[in-house]
């Protein structure tokens, strides 16, 4: 199996998962992310206790590559601290603009995630693939302050 294969693959399984894709009750913060430019919009909502990620989850509606980031995101972020969810979030956009090239790291620290990696070659794509981890950002971003 060619891996970009495998990247589609993760990608549709991802889209159609529903267990990240639900309403999250209690949670402790809530953020929309909207794409006017092509109607992806998300609602994530993010449980977090004594500076862990404890639970987290979205609702909304959008092409298979933003729900799959955010399903995708939601994994990577469950359990771990703001800090490292802080961490990923800068690494999965370093990866998206090109900046970061190392497989082996963002094999590593982003998991699945590195299914994205090749998005930037498709421009009307990216805004899809980082909707989830925008709104990610300006969630703990109000947080903080």
């Amino acid at each position: 199996m060619e891996l970009n294969q495998l990247y589609s693959e993760v990608i549709l399984e991802h889209n159609q998962d529903t267990r990240n894709k639900r309403e999250l009750n209690p949670y402790t913060m809530e953020e929309r992310g909207h794409n006017p430019s092509c109607g992806d919009d998300i609602t994530l909502r993010l449980n977090i206790e004594d500076g862990i990620v404890k639970d987290a989850a979205y609702t909304g509606i959008g092409c298979a590559i933003s729900q799959a980031s955010t399903s995708i995101m939601i994994d990577d972020i469950k359990g771990k601290t703001v800090e490292e969810a802080y961490k990923k979030l800068d690494l999965f956009l370093n990866m998206i603009r090109g900046e970061v090239t190392d497989e082996e790291l963002l094999e590593e620290e982003l998991e699945e995630a590195v299914v994205f990696k090749n998005i930037s070659t498709m421009p009307a794509r990216v805004k899809c693939a980082v909707l989830a981890w925008h709104t990610l950002k300006e969630a703990l971003d109000e947080k903080n302050r």
